[in-house]
């Protein structure tokens, strides 16, 4: 059982409730809060008081007053026109990322919203009930107005949901989980679509994959050494701590532990003096990414736990502060330093994937085929992840040096990261497919120098991944041995017992 109190939600929560399917529950506590800022709206609804998003119309419309009597159908209108991302349906496990990240955020008692909104996001989540939230359409401030907007319309029982491998209208899985629709009332439409949501839960769930697919590639580089019978001299600890960075030392530290009982691996002077830097500055590379990782962690673990929302209501509603909390400009450089930080991953692991195929590289079969030239081997394999480093070029260029006006120039500056986000995830996408068929083309170097020269460690991952692609003996289709290897890295098969290669 997870519980939410708005203040410290953490990985390893989020990924017990997007992949595990642990329950969540709300604090008595920070429900409390909730309870107070709620009373302070309904003095200021009561009392008349011009408070943004309260008593007056959004974005431009700002200066419109509205009648108390209309304070609800303002809501129902806020929540459907903004309804309207347009494109393919966020993956599912974002859409219930965002559930979780939305009702954390209310949770802090800043928002004003009634416990019963909270208390249906929570039934949606522990329900598996799941909004079709198309991808885009947000700006990235103020904050991720259309995709929320589809969330919320869940809430009103309007719109789509996923629910039990089935894509139905909302009410009719609110129906069959016996969840009753509720009504808007002040704040409460304003309150669930004004803040960062969808590009944190994008950001989130990407940062959990490329954690893994970080592991992953250190364990995948390491197969290759061995197949090029690499000089193990870089990997030295003293190199590594005479630099200083802890990222790269570990890193180093993890590969020398790969091949710690491999017969494949070389010393400086035995069969050459050094490595080309794909392979001899493999610390310094990876290291870097877990680096900006590392930072990319920090920032979305901040806005896990962060108050969204404008306006904001303080000090049991003696303060109600208009700000800007929900510009999204930390997660989108984040977004966009990620998405850098894993395309470089691809962009050495496909030179490695060269040295490997490539026989003026190495002493290897060209393309490590079984009959050169009779038979291509690995040689398109290559040039479909140049493809996928070249695809990955575009996708890092920074989302967040760009902004656009919108709301006749009163929302004139934005942060574009959930665009940022979409393009970590499709890099990491793209990186996988290319260390698939950099472990396919490992794997086949190692066993063509002699699988009983192997480390242990690596030996482990090549008796498993022969289950799901076979020794290349002859030219096949190879589009499924990269599918079938890209889906064993996803799923997190790709490892052995004591490696720490895991998740």
């Amino acid at each position: 059982m997870v519980t939410l109190n708005g203040q410290t939600l953490t990985f390893s929560d989020v990924r017990k409730v997007l992949f595990e399917g642990e329950k969540v529950v709300y604090s008595e506590e920070s429900m409390r809060k909730v309870q107070e800022s709620r009373k302070a709206v309904e003095k200021i609804v009561s009392e008349e008081r011009i408070v943004y998003g309260i008593t007056t119309g959004f974005g431009k419309f700002s200066d419109v007053l509205i009648d108390k009597k209309d304070v609800e159908a303002l809501q129902l209108n806020l929540i459907r026109s903004h309804a309207c991302g347009v494109g393919e349906p966020f993956p599912e496990v974002v859409s219930r990322a965002m559930i979780l990240l939305r009702a954390n955020a209310l949770l802090k008692g800043f928002s004003g919203v009634r416990p019963v909104v909270i208390e249906r996001l929570l039934e949606l989540l522990n329900a598996g009930i799941h909004p079709v939230i198309p991808q885009q359409g947000s700006l990235g401030a103020s904050g991720d107005l259309a995709p929320l907007s589809h969330l919320a319309l869940v809430l009103i029982g309007e719109g789509e949901v996923f629910y039990k491998g089935e894509r139905i209208s909302a009410i009719e899985a609110l129906k069959k989980e016996t969840i009753l629709p509720i009504t808007l009332t002040a704040k409460e439409g304003l309150a669930l679509i004004n803040g960062t949501q969808a590009m944190t839960a994008m950001g989130v769930v990407a940062y959990l994959e490329a954690e893994k697919l970080a592991y992953q590639s250190e364990l995948i580089a390491s197969i290759t050494i061995e197949g090029l019978r690499g000089i193990i001299d870089a990997f030295d600890e003293d190199i590594h701590l005479a630099r200083g960075y802890r990222e790269q030392v570990e890193v180093a530290e993890r590969i020398r532990g790969y091949l710690s009982n491999s017969s494949l691996i070389t010393k400086q002077g035995e069969l050459r003096v050094q490595d080309a830097y794909s392979i001899r500055c493999i610390p310094q590379v990876h290291g870097a990414t877990w680096q900006t990782l590392n930072y990319v962690k920090e920032k979305l673990e901040i806005e896990m736990n962060a108050a969204t929302d404008n306006p904001l209501i303080f000090d049991n509603g003696e303060k109600v502060l208009s700000g800007g909390n929900f510009h999204g400009q930390p997660i989108a450089f984040a977004m966009d330093f990620l998405a850098i930080a894993i395309a470089e991953l691809a962009n050495i692991s496909e030179r490695r994937i060269e040295r490997l195929v490539n026989p003026q590289l190495n002493d290897l079969p060209p393309f490590l085929s079984p009959e050169p030239g009779l038979q291509s081997g690995a040689m398109i394999m290559q040039y479909v992840a140049a493809s996928l480093v070249s695809e990955n070029k575009t996708l890092a260029h920074p989302a967040s040096v760009d902004s656009i006006p919108s709301s006749a120039n009163q929302e004139d500056h934005v942060s574009m990261g959930t665009i940022g986000a979409r393009h970590a995830y499709q890099v990491i996408t793209n990186t996988r497919r290319v260390l698939a068929i950099e472990a396919i083309c490992g794997l086949q170097a190692a066993e063509i120098r002699g699988k009983d020269q192997m480390a242990s460690a690596t030996r482990e991952v090549l008796e498993n991944a022969r289950k799901i692609v076979p020794y290349i003996n002859a030219d096949r289709v190879f589009s499924k041995d990269i599918e079938g290897m890209n889906d064993w890295l996803k799923n997190g098969s790709f490892q052995f017992k004591r490696s720490k290669a895991l998740i």
